[in-house]
């Protein structure tokens, strides 16, 4: 049952990955810049930080909820194999800059969401630090 969960869960991820992708392609059709895949990564990163301060460290680390959620939807969500591929893309492309610039944010700004995520979980759950 347990696979079950986590494969809907990531089939509803990767629906919205998908719907992100889409957005920004329409908001930003000239843009030669992974900005999906960085949206993604960041914003998923933050989700993962208040789902772990809801569940893990609230000692709910097996429920059903926590598997669709996280293993599920957030893996369905984010992207990282495609950071990797896009950053690599940008290299081969002799946009070195861009590239570092592109990793250097993605992996700054996803622990900022780990991190601020964690903080609004322990706020409204009124827990401190774990």
């Amino acid at each position: 049952m347990n696979a079950l969960i986590v494969i809907l869960g990531a089939g509803l991820g990767g629906g919205v990955r998908h719907g992100v992708n889409l957005a920004v392609a329409r908001l930003a059709p000239q843009l030669d810049f992974p900005l999906a895949t960085l949206i993604i990564n960041v914003l998923g990163s933050f989700l993962m930080g208040v789902l772990a301060e809801a569940f893990v460290m609230r000692g709910a680390g097996g429920h059903p909820l926590k598997l669709f959620l996280t293993t599920g939807m957030l893996g369905g969500f984010t992207t990282f194999s495609t950071f990797s591929l896009d950053a690599v893309t940008l290299y081969d492309r002799g946009e070195v800059a861009a590239a570092g610039f592109y990793v250097l944010a993605s992996v700054v700004a996803a622990l900022l969401g780990l991190i601020a995520g964690l903080a609004l979980a322990r706020t409204l759950l009124g827990g401190g630090v774990s």
